[in-house]
């Protein structure tokens, strides 16, 4: 009893001093700032969206959602939602990057929803891929005419558009970083509601606009690509030229017959005498037959021309170029600065006979996956400006 009663009294004393010790020290511990609490509260919602800035895959499908709200004169006031879920279909493989799905889909206070997918596969040591797109849509939607002219007119048709697209693309490579591809693609565009604004200038597409029309378009794709990039969604080194080969015909369901011919070529080059990346782009693309309104190529949008509505500028053959600095903050953090110009034509061989149109522009970018960027862009034309929310760079 006496030694319990002699340890006792060794160890309250003790046991007393450490409480007060350890009260003291919570008295005296810095309080949070405002700021650092929002970071705390940041932090923590972007780990629940899975935007790590990593990319683990022994989870399988490692997946990242970021949501965000965007206006446009037709869609309105609406919520977007991008996701990307990265994954490697065999934990064996060390030569092929990292697969990957990507979904985007939007809603507004019109009624107008949307969603599309991509999915990318790399397979068997990067010798197969296969790539399979998907889109719906019903939106409120734009035709202005065919041509630059018609686009400047400022006259338009608004309509609702509906479109259900897919297809489904295989290549097997045939040389060093080479590979032949085969594919089937199919879409339905209905338009209905058109109304036409009346203006005293006379309207270049009034001989080519149908409202309403149904369009059915089915065919077959073959491609010739080099790929020597390192990464599909954010490039740092390597080249990417494809070709491709459209035919849309009515043995195979399409309501008309037409063909398409298209050349990429994109370049990225790591800089090291300041940091970051240079990326640049050509495209072409040529349309030939009976090429209906939804079908033509198109100038704007988040990947093509930034700064100008999607559908606002159209015509059978198009060029575009456009190139950006991509340049690294601190963490996660990074910007882009952009410049890019192009045109139209209904003839391949008239291309730059009509007026050019130009795009600058500044983006934000964070990285919610390993080299994924959630991009925030504002691009500005000729009259024109274009805010973009999406996951990916635009090329």
């Amino acid at each position: 009893m006496k030694k319990i009663l002699y340890f006792a009294c060794l160890v309250l004393p003790v046991a007393s001093v450490a409480a007060q010790t350890e009260q003291e020290a919570v008295q005296h511990e810095p309080e949070l700032t405002a700021y650092q609490r929002y970071q705390q509260w940041l932090d923590g919602m972007l780990l629940e969206l899975g935007a790590d800035g990593g990319f683990n895959p022994e989870k399988g499908v490692d997946w990242s959602v970021m949501p965000g709200p965007f206006y446009t004169p037709e869609k309105k006031f609406g919520i977007g939602v991008s996701a990307v879920g990265l994954y490697m279909p065999d934990m064996k493989d060390t030569t092929s990057q990292p697969s990957s799905i990507t979904l985007n889909g939007f809603g507004s206070i019109n009624g107008a929803y949307g969603v599309a997918i991509r999915n990318a596969n790399y397979l068997k040591n990067d010798k197969y891929r296969l790539f399979i797109d998907a889109e719906l849509m019903d939106s409120p939607d734009i035709f202005y005419g065919i041509g630059v002219a018609a686009g400047k007119n400022n006259e338009r048709v608004d309509y609702d558009r509906r479109t259900y697209s897919g297809s489904v693309t295989g290549m097997v490579r045939v040389l060093p970083y080479t590979y032949l591809g085969m594919g089937v693609e199919l879409s339905r565009n209905e338009a209905s509601g058109a109304k036409q604004e009346q203006t005293d200038i006379p309207w270049v597409g009034a001989d080519i606009a149908n409202f309403p029309e149904t369009q059915r378009n089915v065919g077959g794709m073959i491609s010739l690509t080099y790929d020597s990039r390192d990464f599909a969604l954010n490039a740092s080194t390597g080249q990417l030229i494809q070709l491709e080969y459209h035919n849309f015909n009515t043995a195979l369901g399409s309501d008309n017959d037409f063909e398409r011919i298209s050349l990429n070529y994109s370049g990225y080059r790591s800089l090291s005498v300041i940091s970051g990346v240079l990326a640049w782009q050509a495209r072409v693309e040529s349309n030939i037959g009976d090429v209906k309104w939804d079908q033509m190529a198109l100038l704007g949008g988040a990947e093509a021309l930034r700064g100008y509505e999607q559908g606002h500028f159209r015509d059978r053959n198009m060029f575009l170029s456009q190139a950006e600095y991509r340049q690294p903050l601190s963490g996660r953090h990074g910007m882009v600065y952009w410049v890019g110009a192009g045109t139209l034509a209904e003839e391949f061989d008239q291309l730059g006979d009509e007026d050019w149109l130009y795009s600058v522009g500044v983006g934000y970018r964070f990285e919610i996956k390993q080299r994924v960027n959630l991009r925030l862009d504002m691009g500005f034309g000729n009259d024109q400006s274009g805010f973009y929310f999406a996951i990916n760079e635009a090329f």
